[in-house]
């Protein structure tokens, strides 16, 4: 008689092994112990990236590049290293189609004020979305008001997704570029990316997207997805604040002229003319952010030791247990019912302002988010000036998201 063959059994995802990794989590706020859902706005870090800083500072530190003594080469290995991650991580085709930039602001920042200036004339247009961070929205008004041109708004419908017909509407020929973000940092909507830049390129127009809120949660493929402008940030996916990444498709960072000029951008310098480096230095002016570069890379080794897989399906049972049972409180509202959501909920409860929700929810160790988001143009499509947003990583539990709701409740009891 054969013997059964052996069924492969998948381990569960370990969350209380992934919170040991953070030391921040293990404290008490206000005498409670700490439930951090303010992720959104910016993770906690893991034992992993705190001791890369430490080393570096410890026993790497040298300015990189140029320099040809021992720590400044170790210092621009390791520096340069992480360029290659960051490549892998979103399947960049060149290492040199990576930038390092501050984080996701500056990497539009740069876009628009860089690619505005050699490809926008008055009379074109720039598409961005009412979903949009400020950072997507600020600096394509500052060119459109400095070329003449027009930006023009793709609207969201009452579930927070984007109304793809109207952005078909909206594409022209004067149609320069489309800006909008990958995931929604108010709403958690994961946008159809994909079939927008296919549009798109119908029309021979690039498309950038805000990925601060996407590379956290999901793996990326920019070459899959054909993104000619990828923007994100270290310190919203477990890596230190001051660092960020744009990706551009080789072809447009050529055209581009540089966004700041200084060292490392240069090739040669006469008071008469300046020649520019090679990608990627031309957009790399100045002394990098090195340390945090650095410790950036520990957080994606971390993240891939972790397996984006997992992550994604553990945050989506996450959500899917947040959201029943917050919905479970009368009053509650969510703003943001995507049928395709990263792990943020945005919600109102009664007529109670999110502000004071925030402040009694604090005094039982609870972080959340209050406010527009920095998205006031979306709120004023909700007709609303706020909310309360409750987001989550992967090392947060269902135990925390009870806590959530016996503090909103308890809340609700004192505030109605």
């Amino acid at each position: 008689m054969n013997e059964p063959e052996a069924i492969a059994t998948i381990a569960p995802f370990d969350v209380q092994k992934v919170r040991n990794d953070f030391p921040i989590l293990n404290q008490k706020v206000h005498e409670q112990p700490l439930v951090y859902l303010d992720n959104a706005a910016s993770s906690q870090k893991p034992k992993a990236v705190i001791e890369a800083l430490e080393k570096y500072y410890t026993a790497q530190h040298s300015n990189v590049h140029r320099g040809v003594h021992y720590l400044s080469s170790r210092a621009t290995e390791s520096f340069e290293n992480v360029r290659g991650k960051a490549q892998r991580l979103i399947n960049a085709k060149h290492a040199h189609e990576i930038i390092f930039t501050r984080g996701t602001t500056e990497a539009v920042n740069l876009v628009a004020s860089s690619f505005g200036k050699k490809f926008i004339s008055e009379g074109d247009e720039v598409l961005i979305s009412e979903m949009e961070h400020h950072s997507n929205i600020v600096p394509w008004q500052i060119v459109c008001e400095d070329k003449g041109a027009k930006l023009k708004v793709i609207p969201v419908n009452d579930a927070g997704e984007l109304i793809f017909e109207a952005f078909e509407k909206l594409l022209s020929e004067k149609t320069k570029i489309v800006a909008v973000n990958h995931v929604s940092n108010t709403l958690g909507t994961i946008n159809p990316v994909k079939k927008i830049i296919e549009k798109a390129h119908e029309f021979n127009v690039p498309v950038l997207l805000d990925a601060a809120q996407a590379v956290p949660h999901m793996k990326t493929d920019v070459q899959d997805l054909n993104a000619d402008f990828y923007c994100f940030s270290s310190h919203k996916m477990y890596g230190p604040t001051g660092i960020g990444i744009l990706y551009g498709k080789e072809k447009w960072l050529e055209e581009m002229p540089p966004y700041q000029g200084g060292g490392e951008m240069i090739e040669t310098v006469t008071f008469e003319k300046t020649t520019y480096n090679d990608l990627p230095y031309k957009f790399e002016a100045g002394t990098p952010n090195i340390a945090d570069v650095i410790a950036f890379g520990a957080a994606i080794d971390y993240l891939d030791s972790i397996g984006y897989e997992d992550i994604s399906a553990y945050e989506k049972e996450l959500l899917e247990y947040a959201t029943e049972q917050l919905l479970n409180i009368n009053g509650l509202r969510i703003i943001g019912t995507a049928e395709n959501k990263a792990s943020v909920i945005s919600f109102l409860m009664d007529e109670i302002h999110p502000y004071d929700i925030g402040t009694i929810l604090d005094q039982l160790g609870i972080a959340v988010r209050t406010g527009h988001h920095c998205t006031e143009p979306l709120m004023n499509r909700f007709g609303i000036s706020g909310t309360v947003r409750a987001s989550f990583a992967f090392y947060n539990t269902k135990e925390e998201v009870d806590v959530l709701v016996k503090g909103l409740l308890k809340a609700k009891e004192m505030l109605s």
